[in-house]
């Protein structure tokens, strides 16, 4: 019975080496494709986005009229390191961080929802 395996091993060699390396190389290009197509659909726009988004975050200024990741709109009256003061009503200041700013208002925007 052992002679058996040394012939289909025998065998298993000879014809691994009659075949070309070309498939190999074939078989990996879809999961380098996948790759490239993972790469510019989904992680360039998010690392674009966040590039924005530490930009918009860096330039704000006392004064300017935003809203938060949770929906509130208020007035900035001031800034701080990690932490921007944020007038939401007349006499009501709330503290909140830096990276829950969504959006910077157009001039005007509080005074048009009141």
């Amino acid at each position: 019975m052992s002679f058996f395996i040394s012939e289909a091993m025998a065998e298993a060699t000879a014809t691994a080496s009659a075949t070309p390396a070309q498939p190999e190389l074939v078989s990996l290009m879809l999961p380098i494709g996948l790759v490239v197509l993972f790469y510019f659909l989904l992680i360039r726009p998010q690392s674009k986005r966040q590039k924005e988004h530490k930009a918009m975050v860096d330039t704000i200024q006392k004064g300017e009229e935003i809203v938060t990741a949770g929906g509130l709109l208020g007035k900035i009256t001031n800034v701080g390191e990690n932490f921007v003061a944020l007038e939401i009503s007349k006499d009501v200041t709330i503290h909140i961080q830096k990276n829950s700013i969504q959006a910077i208002m157009p001039k005007g925007t509080i005074k048009d929802q009141q």
